[in-house]
């Protein structure tokens, strides 16, 4: 797919949440109309990486309503869906004796394509 074919784009960048748990929810939704997404989204027990997702999802949506206003909102899908890994936060939490362990607190990137199919 090239992107003249995509209707619309949105990107949530430096999101707090681990990648891994946010592909789970971006697999759940993948190739699936935006009504039946978001419906998915706000009934899935992955609370916080729903939220991310349905947020950058509902930005698409009103990126694809005001680059074109004549698009009808049922017909959108999701055309590609991924989840990039961001910059690693790094921090240290005392540990015994003196000591200090790292935590690491990863960032993601999530990035929504939107086409249009119409006969659905």
């Amino acid at each position: 797919m090239s992107e003249q074919n995509f209707i619309a784009h949105a990107a949530g960048k430096y999101i707090r949440i681990s990648p891994l748990k946010a592909r789970l929810v971006a697999d759940l939704i993948r190739d699936r109309y935006v009504g039946e997404a978001l419906t998915i989204l706000r009934y899935s027990k992955k609370k916080k990486a729903s939220a991310i997702i349905e947020k950058v999802l509902r930005s698409a949506i009103a990126n694809a309503q005001q680059k074109s206003p004549e698009v009808d909102v049922d017909d959108l899908y999701i055309a590609r869906i991924y989840v990039d890994q961001g910059p690693t936060w790094k921090r240290f939490r005392a540990r015994a004796m003196g000591r200090a362990a790292r935590i690491l607190k990863r960032t993601s990137h999530v990035h929504i394509y939107l086409e249009e199919r119409k006969g659905r």
